[in-house]
């Protein structure tokens, strides 16, 4: 989810947004050279008849995020703008002539598959596409700015989200995702889930204002199984070398079931790609045993851990 803070303007659906696609493909390809595994139209502009903020919105495929040289995409006019709320992304925009939205993953995430499946829905589904153009039309009229612990993101944004969850689920999609905490459900639910798993426990009272969730160096992530958040993690970058994973907290309905390894994964492959070569983590007594498996050992850690029932673990990424 993007920051906005601009009118949000939607318009009727444009029959020339598919050839304004290709266009724009065709020079990303050629660009991004045999790194390139796929490229695709997706949002709103992608679905006949829909109507879409006049932006074209790419996804693509790429065998190697660190392949991707940005200096050669800003020399065909795009902008480079991070990760955003998304881990793992290469985020673009192209304000010259046709507005591009540049959405760059590694191949095998799931947020492609996300992306497609609720397109081709739209594609496939008449009513779901005129609810969804219906709301679109509606929240740009009500747009407001509304403010979280992530900055500005807009009610456009924020009210599209149930509708959007709605459609994933009868669409099928169950991919697992990594993403930043950006809106008022994932954080409730992270403070919710850290609360209960980590902090009742050891008898400590949670604090929702923390002085990290400000901090640059923190980085707080909700984890899906469809559409449905099922752990949560906090990481702090130590230093240029060294990451912690303060706390990793999956909800008791979902426990046992392989979320925390596919999670711990996840983090490493980001915190590796964020130049970061070291993970460290005080681990609870009873997760020893998690993290061994996953090939954690015994390093020095020295630094302040909330609870003392703890052993010091790393890897090296």
């Amino acid at each position: 989810m993007i920051p906005i803070t601009g009118v949000v303007k939607v318009v009727d659906y444009n029959p020339n947004w598919p050839a304004m696609f290709e266009t724009e493909a065709t020079v990303i390809k050629q660009v991004l050279g045999d790194n390139c595994v796929v490229i695709h139209h997706v949002g709103s502009t992608s679905v006949p008849g829909l109507s879409a903020k006049p932006v074209i919105d790419i996804i693509c495929g790429v065998n190697n995020l660190t392949d991707v040289k940005v200096g050669s995409l800003e020399q065909i006019g795009f902008t480079y703008l991070g990760e955003f709320n998304m881990p793992m992304r290469m985020f673009f925009i192209k304000r010259t002539g046709t507005e591009v939205n540049l959405h760059i993953f590694e191949s095998d995430n799931s947020e492609i598959e996300l992306n497609l499946l609720f397109r081709d829905y739209l594609r496939n589904t008449p009513k779901a596409c005129a609810a969804y153009a219906e709301l679109k039309k509606k929240l740009a009229k009500e747009q407001s700015t509304n403010q979280n612990n992530s900055g500005f993101i807009s009610s456009y944004t924020l009210g599209k989200n149930d509708l959007i969850r709605e459609f994933l689920l009868k669409a099928g999609f169950s991919g697992c995702r990594l993403m930043r905490c950006t809106h008022y459900t994932e954080w409730d639910t992270y403070h919710r889930m850290r609360e209960e798993q980590i902090f009742k426990p050891i008898n400590l009272t949670y604090d929702r204002n923390h002085p990290t969730f400000k901090l640059d160096n923190h980085f707080h992530f909700v984890f899906y199984k469809g559409v449905e958040i099922v752990s949560v993690a906090h990481v702090e970058f130590l230093n240029n070398s060294e990451a912690a994973l303060r706390t990793l907290a999956t909800d008791e309905q979902y426990k046992n079931q392989g979320f925390g390894r596919k999670l711990v994964y996840l983090l490493e492959r980001w915190i590796k790609y964020q130049g970061r070569s070291i993970v460290k983590v005080h681990a609870a007594l009873r997760s020893e045993g998690f993290y061994r498996k996953l090939g954690y050992s015994e390093i020095p850690f020295d630094d302040q851990s909330i609870s003392k029932d703890i052993i010091d673990l790393g890897k090296l990424l």
